[in-house]
C-alpha cells in the first residue's frame, strides 16, 4: 500500500471528529430534545436527548469509518487490483462524508427547521453503487475468444428467484408512487429499477458458449467473461454454498456465475470460475470438449 492510499484511508477517521466538532460548536443552542427519526415525508417521528443523539451519531460514523478501513486493507491483501483499491476509497469517502452530511442536517432541522437532505446521500450511493458493478462487471474478462467453432452452448438461469424480484419491484413501484416525499420516491424509484436490472438478468441467465479456444461467458450479451482453453487446468463438480450469494461473485482471478446449487468449479492456472448449472455433468461433458480440440497454435 503506497503512501497516499495508506494517509487517504487513514482520513476516513475524520469523520467520527468532524460531526463531533459540530456538535460542540451549536450544543448550547440545541433543545434538550431533539428530534432524532424522520418518516419518508421527512417529517420528525421519533426523539431523543441531545447528549444521546450525540453519542449515537460519533458512534455510528465511528463504527463505518472502522469497518470502511478494515475492508480497505483486506481488498488490499487480498486482490493485486490497484483501480479498485482507488475505487473503493472514492466511494467510502463520498459515503461517509455524505452520511456526516445528513447528520449535520438534522442538527440544521432541530435549530431552524431546515429540511433533512438526503438527496446527497442517494445520489453518492447510487453512482457509486453503479460505478462499483460496472467496475466488477469489467474488471478480470480477459481477452475476447474467436467467436468461431462452438462446440456447445449452456444457459444456466435463475428465473424461480426472478420471480422474487417481481414482487419486489411491485412493492417499490407502489411506494414510489404513493409516497408524497418527492426524494423518497427517488429512492424506491431507483431501487425499483436496479431490482428490474436484477431480474433481467437472472431471467436472462449465463450462457457458456464452449468453443475450441475455450469458454466465454455472457448475459444479457454482454461478454462477463473468457476462459482460454490453455488455462484450464482441472474441472469438478461442487454444490455451491447458498450463504455465498447468487448471481456474480467475486472479483479478481476467482469468479462465480451462479443462479442455484449445483455447477461445476474450473480450476486456472491463474485463478477460479465457479460456473453453475442445474445439470453440472453437461458442463464437464462440454469442458472436455472443449480440451479435446485445443487448436495447437492456441
Amino acid at each position: 500500500m503506497n503512501r497516499s492510499y495508506k494517509t487517504l484511508t487513514a482520513l476516513l477517521w475524520l469523520a467520527p471528529i468532524a460531526i463531533a466538532v459540530r456538535y460542540w460548536q451549536v450544543w448550547d443552542r440545541l433543545p434538550m430534545r431533539v428530534a432524532s427519526h424522520f418518516n419518508a415525508a421527512g417529517r420528525a417521528n421519533g426523539w431523543m436527548t441531545r447528549g444521546a443523539m450525540l453519542s449515537f451519531d460519533v458512534i455510528f460514523l465511528a463504527f463505518l469509518a472502522g469497518i470502511f478501513f478494515a475492508a480497505l486493507h483486506f481488498v488490499e491483501r487480498k486482490y493485486a487490483l490497484a483501480k479498485l483499491w482507488w475505487a473503493l476509497l472514492a466511494f467510502f469517502h463520498a459515503e461517509i462524508w455524505t452520511l456526516a452530511w445528513l447528520l449535520n442536517s438534522t442538527l440544521e432541522y432541530n435549530l431552524n427547521g431546515s429540511p433533512i437532505a438526503i438527496l446527497p446521500l442517494l445520489i453518492v450511493s447510487g453512482l457509486g453503487g453503479a460505478v462499483i458493478v460496472a467496475f466488477a462487471l469489467g474488471e478480470k474478462r480477459g481477452t475476447k475468444l474467436l467467436a468461431s467453432d462452438v462446440l456447445a452452448e449452456e444457459v444456466h438461469s435463475g428465473r424461480r428467484l426472478g420471480v422474487s424480484f417481481l414482487l419486489i419491484v411491485a412493492a417499490l413501484t407502489a411506494m414510489a408512487l404513493t409516497i408524497p416525499n418527492s426524494t423518497a420516491r427517488l429512492a424506491f424509484g431507483l431501487s425499483a429499477a436496479i431490482t428490474a436490472a436484477a431480474y433481467g438478468m437472472a431471467w436472462d441467465g449465463f450462457h457458456y458458449y464452449f468453443t475450441r479456444h475455450g469458454v466465454e461467458i455472457r448475459t444479457l450479451g454482454f461478454r462477463l467473461k473468457s476462459i482460454p482453453a490453455l488455462q484450464i487446468k482441472n474441472y469438478e463438480i461442487q454444490s455451491w454454498n447458498p450463504v455465498g450469494g447468487f448471481g456474480i461473485r467475486g472479483l479478481g482471478n476467482r469468479k462465480a456465475y451462479v443462479w442455484g446449487k449445483t455447477g461445476v468449479r474450473v480450476e486456472m492456472y491463474d485463478g477460479e470460475v465457479y460456473l453453475g448449472h442445474g445439470d453440472p455433468q453437461r458442463i464437464v461433458h462440454d469442458l472436455d470438449l472443449v480440451k479435446q480440440k485445443v487448436p495447437l497454435s492456441s
